[in-house]
């Protein structure tokens, strides 16, 4: 399916954006890449969409197979939104996307930063050279969404916590997505923010500290 403003175009790209380039749709796209989500918190990673247009790229998305939507069975008796198997292929598209983005000289560091925005970040700017001899297992807390860290000597997998996680991690970190992006690539000091309350330790601080130091932007585009 191709939005009513379609390129009438037989390239594969253009008919992409026919499905996804809408404003605000790679964004719901994004939002639903570490799994589903109900609609208000869908509205709560996307703070600037209005309740309209959500509902609007929803339903175009899902016409278009991109996503689906599914009834959970009792006792939440809500539905959730989710990538269908091929929206999901979405994903290394946004994180090279991302990563253009990030070289931008104008990019705007001090604006909104959803927890699938920071989490995709670390999927996308991991570098694995710098942890070769590196193991190190974290849980990062953002509110009452918590997901699991692991480092495991040049290997890195982020995936949010259900039930059960195997070992315990070495350490427990809580905080809000745009500080820890301060932290990992806005050159913003761990201590100072444990010190200020801006995040949360419990648990092996030189395993967060070394965690920290496994993340970088690319290299920002000449301005």
């Amino acid at each position: 399916m191709a939005t009513s403003r379609s390129y009438n175009d037989a390239c594969g790209m253009a008919h992409a954006l026919d499905l996804v380039g809408e404003r605000w749709a790679l964004l719901v796209v994004r939002e639903l890449v570490l799994g589903p989500k109900r609609y208000t918190d869908l509205r709560a990673g996307l703070p600037g969409i209005s309740a309209n247009v959500l509902s609007h790229r929803l339903d175009e998305l899902e016409q278009s197979a991109v996503v689906r939507r599914r009834r959970l069975g009792p006792p939440a008796g809500s539905s959730v939104y989710e990538l269908t198997e091929w929206g999901q292929e979405l994903e290394p598209v946004i994180k090279s996307l991302g990563r253009w983005g990030a070289r931008s000289p104008s990019r705007p560091r001090e604006a909104n930063l959803s927890v699938s925005s920071i989490v995709l970040s670390l999927r996308t700017n991991f570098d694995p050279d710098a942890s070769e001899a590196v193991d190190v297992r974290l849980e990062l807390r953002f509110g009452e969404e918590h997901f699991l860290a692991e480092v495991n000597r040049g290997r890195f997998e982020v995936h949010r916590v259900t039930g059960s996680q195997g070992a315990a991690p070495e350490a427990f970190v809580e905080t809000a997505p745009i500080t820890l992006a301060a932290i990992l690539y806005g050159g913003h000091d761990l201590d100072v923010a444990v010190d200020s309350g801006e995040l949360t330790l419990d648990g092996d601080r030189q395993a967060v500290e070394l965690f920290v130091t496994l993340f970088r932007l690319p290299t920002p585009a000449a301005g």
